[in-house]
């Protein structure tokens, strides 16, 4: 009969065990935890031998502080279950333990003290616990409440506390540890920070200090198991929903432990708290690791911080008007969320600082490579299939779906290929930084292929890869890749936009339609719709000069007539003249040279640059070129640069127009009598006065002939020296689809000089295309539209088009040249009135007028003096910027020089020559 008391209290201990564990540990015991099982069947062999009087003791010490604790292990959130027929189970089991301690015990609980478990309402966690929180042991009446520890003896506070610190360990109130005073359980701050435990005065300090070291483990569990809960939620993403699994497994092994170390307090007698803490301490160090993780996260979200921090968050607005677009909804302006990208960084970041410690080590490698697989799932998908699989907002591509195909015709940004995809710089892991470009790039590759139709391709690609794909960080297939697929998505770009979609042939056609390489079409046009084209901007009928282009293009024998892309070409009439759109341009302010160029590009109303109105333009002025090109090509020919092609189209039909009124008043001075017929002296006076009308005919054809070489020598280096050798080089590159040298320009010597515009640094993903390992790649798709732009830009800043000074300088002596081919016939009447031998001859209907000889002297006196000084400036700005910017304007200087020489100086002006 002596061992019967030690017997029961083994049942009872299977029960109370099977009860307060039971939702939480489903697993079989550990390995890890063998030595601690060997020791307690080494224990349990002569020791158990006893007498009856201290086992009986020792039975009804168990027993009464078991009846106390079954009230609280039910309240326990983890202890119970929504379940109803388990937590029946576990309430009769308690129920018929406790029964018969109740009739003999003095100490029953009164009816006053019956706390409830209620069930909460759910939320998006699915794991999380839906059992109220237990009430606090302060609140509980002195009746049920255990004797002061002063009172027991050491071997008595040494069990007590033992029992205490299990319950405690999982996150429970013992009898002698309770919460703190200012640990609120209901709220959710608190509950993150973890529960601040106090021990009851009276407890010997030897077991105080072993039994303190391990109240830290039991802080760190019960914030850990707020944290799972809590970033489990569906905002927070799948990152932080595997880190939380992980988690949760590391959290249920520790419960298995503490089961573990409660089967020794139950059967091992000499299970002391000294072996408590010594078993204790390899799970404490790692629960300190989960702590310091589960923090740090915390701190990122901002909710551990005080509410000031928050306000320091600018918000996302960009973010908040593409919920709005999209119907989502929008989250909670300037409130941070550690998300996706940022949690593995935050973990890289705490590995490298743990690498001396081999045991956070292998935890924290472990959380990374689980908490890694979703996010490298949305990668593999992204990279292998162009898909952005990102419910959350948490991957390091965003799509901006309110940007779609659509909206290129009048997309003048490059908003769609620009801003469709970019980068979260926040959200991007340590392991992708070195290549998070060749990532952008590789899905908005396959992006245009599959909208093109090529799925079938990236199909069957795709099949056979996907089990070859790696699923972590630390596969050392991990770059390679990367690497493989942004080679694949390039390529197969490539051979849609060269062969499928024949670029070379589609940027031939712009070249002349727009640089008017081959004019015969372009000229016969203009000639027919002199008419038209005379009128103001306003007045010109649109329709009809589209139907004259459709007749010239269809013409036989034209070279347009075997374009096949002439039906794509368009008539359009500009609101602004084209210095004044420039000028606009090349002024804005208060942004880098790239925003600016691109922003002021778009279309605008008749303005100058000093903000005035300009004045109304003619139809010569404003007419300009469209284009319509289809996508993909879109991508390469993109309203950006169809704009620089039309300002290029406006300033060489510019030149042309001013070289046919030259040429038209050059026909006037050669078929007009008044300017063919010499004088002939008819005395002393009228011999005086016609040798002033020759001399003055003299000066005016110098001046016609000075004007028509400056836009000859003009329109020849825009076209053969700028635009042609620019062309060369960026076909050739394109054709022979490898990089090319790119100070290589045929037919200059750019000596001394700095690099042409176009030769700009690549991307970056081209760069490290060609220096990282896996496929090589030869030519990037962005290469070919960094080159395209680039060659535009170059044309554009050659042909006097990007500077400020030059261009008012160069429209100024236009403008003088226009005027003069203009009044061509109005200074053929004033010559036919100040001629005295034309008036004479006459019928004498003319009477000859001295002062009208007076008046064509200052008239042609000022055409001289505006172009003369107006070209010595340009000449001189051209010079400084030879040596300063670009020495391909040392030609130009060369070649306008002659058209400063012969006027009213006797010579060129000094600085005229390079």
């Amino acid at each position: 009969m002596a061992s019967q008391p030690p017997s029961r209290a083994t049942n009872t201990a299977e029960r109370r065990t099977s009860a307060s564990i039971r939702q939480k540990t489903s697993r079989p015991t550990s390995a890890a935890l063998s030595p601690i099982e060997q020791e307690s069947r080494g224990a349990n062999g002569p020791k158990r031998k006893t007498t009856t009087t201290t086992e009986s003791k020792r039975d009804v010490t168990s027993q009464e502080t078991f009846v106390r604790r079954t009230a609280r292990v039910a309240l326990k959130p983890a202890e119970s279950n929504a379940k109803g027929g388990r937590s029946r189970e576990v309430e009769q089991a308690q129920k018929a333990d406790a029964a018969p301690i109740k009739k003999g015990t003095a100490e029953a609980a009164p009816s006053s003290w019956s706390p409830q478990a209620s069930l909460l309402p759910p939320t998006s966690a699915p794991l999380a616990c839906r059992i109220s929180v237990p009430p606090q042991a302060c609140h509980a009446p002195e009746s049920v409440r255990a004797k002061s520890l002063s009172t027991l003896s050491l071997q008595e506070q040494e069990e007590a506390i033992i029992s205490d610190l299990l319950f405690v360990c999982m996150g429970f109130e013992g009898q002698y540890i309770r919460y703190d005073g200012n640990y609120q359980p209901l709220d959710e701050k608190s509950r993150l920070s973890g529960p601040p435990f106090r021990m009851e005065y009276g407890l010997d300090p030897s077991l105080r200090d072993l039994a303190s070291s391990m109240l830290k483990t039991a802080t760190h569990y019960c914030a850990v198991e707020a944290f799972v809960e809590v970033q489990s939620r569906e905002d927070f993403g799948t990152v932080n929903h595997a880190l939380c699994a992980a988690m949760r497994k590391l959290l249920k092994d520790y419960l298995i432990l503490i089961a573990q170390l409660e089967h020794q307090t139950l059967t091992n007698e000499n299970f002391t708290l000294l072996q408590l803490n010594l078993h204790m301490k390899p799970t404490a160090h790692l629960m300190h690791q989960l702590y310091t993780v589960a923090h740090e996260i915390l701190k990122e979200n901002s909710m551990l911080d005080s509410a000031e921090d928050d306000l320091d968050q600018t918000d996302d607005f960009e973010n908040i008007l593409e919920s709005l677009r999209e119907g989502r909804e929008t989250a909670i302006p300037g409130k941070k969320v550690c998300k996706g990208g940022s949690v593995l960084r935050l973990l890289t970041r705490r590995l490298q600082a743990m690498s001396g410690d081999p045991a956070a080590r292998q935890l924290l490698t472990t959380l990374l490579k689980e908490s890694s697989r979703p996010y490298m799932t949305m990668l593999n998908e992204w990279l292998h299939h162009g898909n952005v699989r990102d419910p959350h907002n948490e991957f390091l591509i965003k799509e901006q779906k309110s940007i779609r195909r659509e909206g290129l015709e009048q997309d003048y940004t490059d908003e769609y290929w620009e801003k469709r995809y970019t980068i979260r710089t926040e959200l991007v892991p340590p392991q992708l930084d070195s290549v998070k470009e060749k990532v952008l790039l590789a899905g908005k590759y396959l992006n245009v292929v599959r909208e093109c139709g090529g799925i079938d391709n990236i199909k069957d690609r795709n099949l056979d890869a996907r089990a070859d794909v790696p699923h972590t960080f630390d596969d050392p297939r991990f770059a390679e890749n990367v690497s493989n697929a942004y080679a694949f998505a390039n390529r197969s770009l490539m051979t849609l936009l060269l062969t499928t979609h024949a670029l070379p042939a589609r940027l031939r056609s712009l070249k002349h339609y727009f640089f008017l390489d081959r004019s015969d079409f372009f000229s016969y046009f203009l000639e027919l719709t002199h008419s038209e084209l005379k009128k103001s901007a306003k007045n010109v009928n649109v329709s009809k000069l589209q139907s004259l282009l459709d007749i010239v293009l269809r013409q036989p024998g034209s070279v347009a007539a075997e374009d096949s892309f002439k039906e794509d070409v368009k008539v359009v009439m500009s609101d602004a003249g084209l210095t004044g759109w420039l000028m606009r341009v090349v002024n804005v302010q208060g942004m880098d040279a790239d925003a600016s160029t691109f922003s002021a590009y778009t279309p605008a109303p008749a303005a100058s640059a000093t903000g005035d109105s300009e004045k109304e333009i003619s139809g010569y002025e404003a007419l300009t070129l469209d284009y319509a090109v289809p996508f993909p090509l879109s991508l390469v020919v993109s309203r950006v640069t169809l704009t620089r092609y039309q300002l290029l189209f406006r300033y060489l039909l510019s030149l042309r127009h001013l070289e046919t009124l030259l040429t038209s008043s050059w026909t006037e001075h050669t078929k007009n009598a008044v300017w063919t017929k010499r004088s002939t002296p008819r005395g002393k006076d009228v011999a005086a006065k016609d040798k002033r009308v020759e001399e003055w005919k003299r000066r005016a054809w110098c001046l016609r002939s000075r004007m028509l070489c400056f836009v000859q020598q003009l329109l020849y280096f825009c076209t053969c020296e700028v635009i042609e050798p620019n062309w060369g080089a960026f076909m050739g590159r394109l054709n022979q689809g490898e990089e090319v040298e790119s100070d290589v320009r045929p037919g200059s010597q750019r000596e001394g000089g700095k690099a042409p515009l176009r030769a700009s640094t690549t991307t970056t993903a081209a760069a490290e295309a060609k220096t990282s390992g896996g496929a090589p790649v030869k030519r990037t798709v962005d290469e070919l539209m960094q080159d395209h732009v680039d060659f535009l830009a170059t044309c554009l800043k050659e042909c006097m088009l990007t500077n400020s000074k030059l261009l008012r300088i160069n429209s100024k002596v236009m403008a003088t040249c226009t005027m003069f081919a203009n009044y061509t016939s109005s200074l053929s009447r004033y010559l036919a009135a100040a001629d005295p031998s034309s008036s004479t001859s006459s019928t004498n209907s003319t009477s000859y007028d001295p002062a009208k000889l007076d008046k064509l002297f200052s008239i042609l006196q000022q055409y001289e003096d505006h172009f003369s000084r107006h070209l010595k400036i340009l000449l001189d700005a051209l010079n400084y910027l030879a040596a300063t910017e670009t020495v391909v304007f040392l030609g130009l200087c060369a070649r306008l020089s002659m058209a400063n020489e012969g006027g009213p100086g006797g010579g060129p002006g000094p600085g005229a020559y390079g």
